[in-house]
């Protein structure tokens, strides 16, 4: 049998046998999940603890947001004023349920609200100067955003024209001076003293939320029961680090959202279930079900669609609202794979998976998806890719970028401001706007950067290992005490294990001939069941009885009652 090499670079940590004994001894935890957390620098007692048994009491106190006070003050002046409230949120999933949390819960405390998310092509990213115009237009006094507003200089400048008093709540990252507005709200910016920077938008919301609560006397804990379904999908959705405070929305927002008795969010999960039986949500789900759908209406039609959804409390037209955004997915779906398809094939015939930067531009390709498509770039070429939409009338190109771990976008746009009209984002994703003669300058500027930053081991395809163990570790004990460390999504990925030596006993195939299940044999001669997904083909390879190196999942298999560890098969080599 020829031996099979592995198609990743695999990196292992090594193991740290006194600090794991220390955790497993005092945490009364199975010395597996102990190295898993030394690996992951988890190694404070106390840290370990709060990480293995979350709890809502450990959210960190609303009032150190920045600019707290002076938000607080303006939201529950305007109500006492009677005045209107403009909320100005943006087109994807955070920037959705931002908007829907900031509408139900001021309009339940008596607010007079008007919410609006932008249309991604005729206002584009961010608050354009007609919804400024419209909410002076509404009557608005309070010109209150979420999910954006950081670098709207001159569009908040425009609001304060027009007599309106602006607070900002944003998580992007901040460049520059802030915009002159009565209040921003950001954990990013630069000044601030709030333990815990990585909230998304909508935790950024839920977050200020929780401190209205508290300076207008409304129960914190019914607060919470009501708006921690709508923060979860935002949260996964967004992709943010399911770490810290994102760990405790994601874990309490998900049993959350299983119960909502919101029409619209209970409507959106029936049709994510495409007709299947409903089933306990999850992070995977958010990412490759709920959230896509949510983004699609935005993508190629209007978001506000998805936020009449979220704000829909009749089942009837909230089943119509669902099942329209539903279409308007697989529009979708059918748009981004003819455009993936395109955008390949422009790489390869232009030679780019070779640059440092992948920079590509097509003049029929829906900007809605440009996002998506750079994605599914990134993934099969190892490089940060910028997608852009040609405008000839207008003479500018815009789109979206994705990237590698150690490529940081929103400084590569700080840094390249003079060339960019519009920009930002995070360091894995972001947005911008160039002039059209200026596409290939740029792409050489941004290729020079990344060559200063970049080395070749960034463009590898890592497989990240928690630990090397035996077979005896992979218990049905440390398979159930790993669950603790659900929900597993960016910054807190499943853990991943390498098993030396093991022997592949039996395969049997599945109906998907991309799945197949396997049979290991333990050092003591005991069976462990396994699975292996999406390599089918690579199994084809492998006979019964031969040996080799194992990078699995550890989970539990529950079947009729029954009980037992299985090991879900990530990557392996042949000897």
């Amino acid at each position: 049998m020829v031996a099979t090499p592995s198609a990743f670079t695999w990196k292992t940590n090594p193991r740290e046998p006194l600090q794991e004994a220390i955790l497993a001894r005092e945490l009364g935890i199975p010395p597996l999940v102990a190295a898993v957390l030394v690996s992951r620098q988890i190694t404070d007692l106390e840290e370990a603890d709060r990480f293995l048994n979350p709890s809502l009491d450990h959210f960190h106190d609303p009032r150190l947001l920045p600019d707290y006070d002076q938000a607080v003050a303006c939201i529950l002046g305007a109500r006492d004023r009677g005045e209107r409230i403009f909320v100005h949120g943006d087109y994807d999933v955070d920037g959705v349920t931002s908007t829907a949390i900031f509408t139900r819960f001021l309009k339940k405390l008596g607010f007079d609200v008007v919410p609006h998310v932008p249309h991604r092509e005729k206002e584009g990213y961010g608050i354009h100067p007609i919804a400024v115009q419209a909410a002076k237009d509404c009557g608005a006094k309070l010109f209150l955003t979420c999910d954006c507003g950081g670098s709207a200089h001159e569009q908040i400048n425009q609001a304060r024209a027009l007599g309106m008093a602006v607070v900002v709540t944003d998580h992007h990252h901040m460049c520059g001076k802030l915009p002159n507005a009565q209040a921003v709200v950001n954990p990013h910016r630069p000044d601030s003293r709030y333990p815990f920077k990585d909230l998304c938008g909508a935790g950024v919301v839920f977050k200020l939320c929780e401190g209205l609560c508290r300076e207008m006397d409304v129960s914190v804990d019914n607060f919470r029961r009501a708006f921690l379904d709508l923060a979860v999908l935002g949260t996964v959705a967004d992709v943010v680090p399911l770490i810290g405070e994102n760990r405790i929305i994601a874990k309490f927002g998900l049993q959350r959202l299983d119960e909502t008795k919101k029409a619209g969010l209970r409507s959106l999960l029936e049709v994510s279930n495409e007709g299947k039986e409903a089933c306990k949500v999850t992070t995977r789900m958010i990412s490759f079900q709920i959230g896509p759908r949510l983004n699609a209406a935005g993508r190629v039609n209007d978001a506000a669609l998805s936020l009449d959804l979220l704000l829909d409390d009749d089942p009837a037209s909230a089943s119509l609202l669902a099942h329209e955004i539903d279409a308007f997915n697989r529009d979708r779906r059918a748009e981004q794979d003819r455009i993936v398809q395109e955008a390949i094939a422009l790489v390869e015939e232009k030679g780019l998976d070779k640059e440092n930067v992948i920079v590509i531009s097509g003049a029929d390709w829906h900007p809605g998806v440009v996002g998506i498509v750079a994605n599914k770039i990134v993934d099969r070429f190892r490089r940060p890719t910028f997608v852009l939409v040609e405008n000839k009338e207008l003479c500018e190109a815009r789109g979206s970028a994705r990237s590698i771990p150690g490529f940081h976008l929103a400084e590569l746009l700080a840094d390249h401001g003079d060339h960019i009209l519009k920009g930002g984002g995070h360091a894995m994703a972001a947005g911008m706007t160039i002039r059209l003669d200026k596409i290939d300058e740029v792409s050489r500027l941004f290729n020079a950067y990344a060559a200063s930053i970049l080395t070749e081991e960034h463009f590898l395809r890592i497989c990240p290992i928690d630990c090397e163990i035996n077979t005896e570790e992979a218990d049905l004990q440390a398979a159930a005490v790993l669950q603790k460390m659900e929900p597993f999504g960016t910054g807190n990925p499943e853990p991943a294990l390498l098993m030396r030596d093991v022997e592949f006993f039996s395969f049997k195939p599945t109906k998907n001939p991309e799945v197949r299940q396997v049979t290991f044999k333990k050092t003591d001669g005991q069976l462990v069941e396994g699975v292996g997904f999406y390599l089918g083909q690579r199994f084809l390879d492998c006979e019964a009885g031969c040996r080799g190196d194992l990078v699995f999942n550890l989970v539990v298999n529950e079947y009729q009652g029954t009980r037992k560890p299985k090991w879900c098969v990530v990557d392996f080599t042949l000897n």
